[in-house]
């Protein structure tokens, strides 16, 4: 199985430099929409319900302290050659064409209509922190219901 930051380079070499709290949005919606259409998650780390929006832990910390990214903070994570399975591949496309041309403050502002973030951060004040996980059944019912 893939890991968050395979998934974080395949969309940075598909998609270029790009600002972290977009990286982190189309990672939130590549592992949602695997959920959804696939069954299966594409990685095992889990989003966490922040004020800006899903934001996956691990990422974070491989990106903390940057504004902009681009595939060159995964050279130490080495190829995303067959990492992942054409069904893969062909749901985090799809996602990057629906998605990939956001601004990050839409991308964060579509999650904050939607339940899994919603339902997470359920009993936070609107900008607290919140670090309660965004359950992937929670995501997978979500979007396997649009």
């Amino acid at each position: 199985m893939a890991r968050v930051l395979d998934v974080a380079k395949y969309i940075l070499h598909k998609k270029g430099p790009m600002t972290t709290m977009k990286l982190e949005k189309l990672t939130y919606y590549c592992q949602a929409w695997s959920l959804a259409w696939d069954d299966v998650p594409l990685f095992d780390e889990e989003f966490e319900a922040w004020a800006n929006g899903p934001v996956c832990p691990q990422l974070f910390e491989k990106h903390r302290g940057m504004f902009v990214v681009d595939e060159d903070i995964f050279t130490d994570s080495g190829s995303i050659q067959n990492v992942f399975s054409e069904d893969e591949l062909e749901t985090m496309d799809n996602v990057l064409e629906y998605y990939g041309d956001k601004e990050p403050q839409w991308l964060s502002e579509l999650t904050h209509k939607e339940a899994p973030w919603k339902i997470a951060r359920a009993g936070c004040a609107p900008g607290a922190y919140c670090n309660e996980v965004i359950t992937k059944e929670s995501m997978q019912s979500y979007y396997g219901g649009l």
